[in-house]
């Protein structure tokens, strides 16, 4: 997935860093109980604070998400000025708020059954059943986002299943030419530009 097109940086975990607008709002809206010792976020704590609270974590996405979204424009731009054919968005509420689905022209999820979903967030976030399930039940179920996408992997079983789909779309990616028109659309415009500077610096404005 990651062999042609590299993913982008965790964006998520770049915007509220100490010094980011997010990181000062996040501690005006939570308080500083959610700072670490050396002033990041502690997301565990923060995780803890919204996920059976709606209103808190719809104020947590209000204050994340603006500065998640010019980061993220503005990372992918310049992987579509230095050729690639495409950017890997990870985006997990894709789908819960539909502001960005217009920008994809593709979406991909990543499906497993909802017991095999359980099971794992328990054992990667160390969470019991229960947390498990909050945090499951704050999104779409998987279900309902594979019926959107328009590529779905299956990662129920065996790493090696799923890298081999994982292989196949990339495959597939590489061979479309759907991003010509954007790129050459860019490219015109930038090269119109380019020529009216080059009109006004040399016919249009005065000599000194």
């Amino acid at each position: 997935m990651w062999t042609s097109s590299p993913g982008m940086a965790p964006l998520h975990a770049t915007v509220v860093q100490p010094g980011y607008p997010a990181h000062r709002r996040i501690v005006e809206a939570f308080g500083t109980e959610v700072l670490l010792e050396n002033g990041d976020i502690d997301r565990k704590v923060l995780g803890d604070l919204i996920f059976n609270q709606p209103d808190r974590r719809h104020l947590l996405n209000s204050i994340t998400h603006p500065e998640i979204c010019k980061e993220m424009m503005k990372e992918t731009f310049k992987f579509f000025l230095r050729g690639y054919r495409y950017v890997i968005l990870d985006i997990p509420l894709l789908f819960e708020t539909k502001k960005l689905l217009k920008y994809m022209k593709h979406t991909v999820v990543v499906y497993c059954d909802r017991d095999t979903q359980l099971a794992r967030l328990m054992q990667r976030n160390n969470l019991n059943r229960d947390d498990a399930e909050a945090r499951i039940k704050a999104q779409l179920p998987l279900k309902d986002k594979a019926r959107m996408a328009r590529h779905v992997l299956d990662n129920s079983g065996e790493w090696s299943v799923t890298k081999r789909q994982v292989v196949l779309l990339h495959a597939e990616l590489e061979r479309s030419l759907e991003y010509l028109p954007l790129r050459l659309g860019v490219l015109t415009g930038l090269a119109g530009i380019a020529s009216l500077l080059y009109l006004l610096t040399h016919y249009l404005l005065p000599s000194p």
